[in-house]
C-alpha cells in the first residue's frame, strides 16, 4: 500500500475517528492547560514511552496483563507533575454521567493521563487541576470543525528548541491530524509539542532553537539543535544543562479499528516514527515523549496499516501544532516569521 491510499480525514483531526470527543481547558494568563480525549462508550488502549523523563497516572491500564482491556478517556495535561491530579476531575466528570467500568459496587472511570513540563513559562504557581479538567470535559466536542489547536489545552504553555536552557526557545502548541482510507477506516492523532529538539518538515527545520544572536532577523536563523547535540560547529551545547524530564511531546491516537490492547501498544509503537521525522533530537533523556492509542473499534484492519497511517498522522500533528502557535511568554512562533504585519 503506497501513501497515495492515504489522505486526510473530512477534518483532518482526531474527531474523524467515530467514538472520540476533545475538550481543552487553559489559563491564558499562566500559560498551562489541559485537553481530555474522550472514549465514552470505553476504547482499548495501548501505549509506549520513548523518553526518558515522562510523568504518568494509570498507565499500567495499557499493559497487556492487566485485568481491564477498555479504557473511557485520556488527559494530556502541562503543570509537570502537579498535573496529574487533574484525571480525577475527568474521573468524576465521568461518574456523574454513568460512565465507568463496573466493579458491582461502583462504577469506577478509567483515565490515563501524560503530562508535559511547562512551568518555565507563564506563572508556574498555576497548574492544571480537577476543575479544570472538569471544564474542558464540559469543553468536549466531536465536531473536528470545531477543535482548536495551538495555544490551548496541553499545548497552552508548550514550547520548543530548549537545548541550551531555553535561550532561542520558540513557542509551539498543541495539533490534530488525521488520515483515512476509502473503506472508512481512519487513525487520527492529537499531539502536544513541548519538545526539547527543533521541528521539521520536508526535511527542513521550520521551528526550534534559533540563534539568539540574530534573533532579529526577518528570517528565522536556527542554530539547529542536533549538531549542537553534536558539537559541530561554532554553536556547540553542553547537552547536560537542561533538566531530565522539562521537556516532553505527549499525544493520542485514535482509530476505528478492532484492536486488542496489545496491537494498539504496537500501533503506539509505529506512530512514535512520526515523531522522529518531525522533531530532532527525539526521544531524548531530557525529554518525556509518550503516545497513547485508543481503537473504539467497527472496522476490521490491519495492525501495520494502522501504525503506519498512525505515524502520519502523529508527524502531520506535531507541524500544525506548531504552525498554529501564537507567540507568548515572551516567545516568537512560526506565525511570528510568516504572518509579521497581519
Amino acid at each position: 500500500m503506497t501513501n497515495a491510499a492515504f489522505s486526510a480525514g473530512k477534518t483532518d483531526t482526531i474527531l474523524d475517528v467515530p467514538g472520540i470527543k476533545v475538550g481543552h481547558a487553559q489559563d491564558m494568563n499562566a500559560l498551562t492547560g489541559l485537553t481530555v480525549v474522550l472514549a465514552p462508550d470505553g476504547a482499548a488502549v495501548g501505549a509506549d514511552v520513548r523518553g526518558g523523563g515522562s510523568g504518568t497516572r494509570e498507565i499500567n491500564l495499557t499493559y497487556p496483563g492487566t485485568t481491564t482491556d477498555r479504557v473511557h478517556a485520556v488527559v494530556l495535561s502541562g503543570g509537570s507533575a502537579f498535573g496529574l491530579d487533574a484525571a480525577g476531575g475527568v474521573m468524576a466528570w465521568l461518574e456523574e454521567r454513568g460512565i465507568g467500568y463496573d466493579t458491582g459496587v461502583a462504577l469506577v472511570p478509567l483515565v490515563p493521563q501524560a503530562i508535559l513540563f511547562d512551568l518555565g513559562i507563564g506563572d508556574s504557581k498555576v497548574r492544571p487541576d480537577q476543575a479544570m479538567a472538569r471544564e474542558a470535559c464540559d469543553n468536549a466536542t466531536d465536531d473536528g470543525a470545531l477543535l482548536a489547536q495551538g495555544n490551548c489545552g496541553a499545548g497552552c504553555g508548550a514550547t520548543i528548541g530548549k537545548l541550551r536552557k531555553g535561550r532561542g526557545a520558540m513557542k509551539s502548541g498543541i495539533g490534530s491530524a488525521s488520515v483515512s482510507l476509502e473503506n472508512g477506516f481512519c487513525v487520527g492523532a492529537i499531539v502536544a509539542v513541548n519538545a526539547l529538539g527543533d521541528i521539521y518538515e520536508d526535511g527542513r527545520i521550520i521551528a526550534g532553537m534559533l540563534d539568539y544572536a540574530d534573533a532579529s532577523a526577518a528570517e528565522p536563523v536556527f542554530a539547529d539543535s542536533s549538531r549542537c547535540l553534536l558539537g559541530m560547529g561554532a554553536l556547540s551545547c553542553d547537552a547536560s544543562t537542561p533538566a531530565p524530564g522539562t521537556n516532553t511531546t505527549i499525544g493520542v491516537v485514535a482509530t476505528n479499528g478492532d484492536f486488542t490492547k496489545a496491537q494498539c501498544n504496537k500501533i503506539a509503537s509505529m506512530g512514535h516514527n512520526g515523531m522522529a521525522r518531525a522533531i530532532r533530537p527525539v526521544h531524548t533523556t531530557m525529554d518525556g515523549d509518550l503516545l497513547y492509542v485508543l481503537a473504539t473499534g467497527g472496522m476490521p484492519a490491519l495492525v501495520d496499516v494502522a501504525g503506519e497511517m498512525a505515524a502520519i498522522a502523529v508527524e502531520r500533528a506535531i507541524i500544525k501544532a506548531v504552525k498554529a502557535a501564537l507567540p507568548a511568554g515572551g516567545l516568537s512562533s512560526w506565525h511570528s516569521f510568516h504572518f509579521a504585519g497581519v
